[in-house]
């Protein structure tokens, strides 16, 4: 089972719930049994620099090699960031 933790800064105007859905989308969708994705999100009021972090992971499986990872982080890494209209940098980590 999944999880993902959405962390930005609250001078961004983010749908958080989308974002966590698109991610659970994005997850099923390049590994179907996967299961559900539990989501957080965190508004940071006080921060230095404008900035999205997300931090996912996953149960290590046999199927789920560094080849999987990466490509499943570059999937994810496209479908959060159409929901970011915003200049800011932006972290993606994807670990077990």
């Amino acid at each position: 089972m999944p999880q993902a933790d959405l962390k930005y800064t609250s001078d961004l105007p983010l749908d958080a719930p989308a974002i966590l859905a698109a991610i659970e989308a994005a997850i099923a969708a390049f590994d179907p049994d996967a299961g559900a994705c539990k989501g957080r999100a965190y508004k940071v009021t006080d921060f230095h620099h404008t900035h999205v972090l997300v931090e996912i992971s996953v149960m290590n499986r046999a199927h789920r090699d560094a080849a999987f990872m990466d490509s499943l982080a570059l999937k994810l890494e496209a479908e959060i960031k159409v929901h970011i209209a915003a200049p800011c940098a932006f972290s993606l980590a994807l670990s077990f």
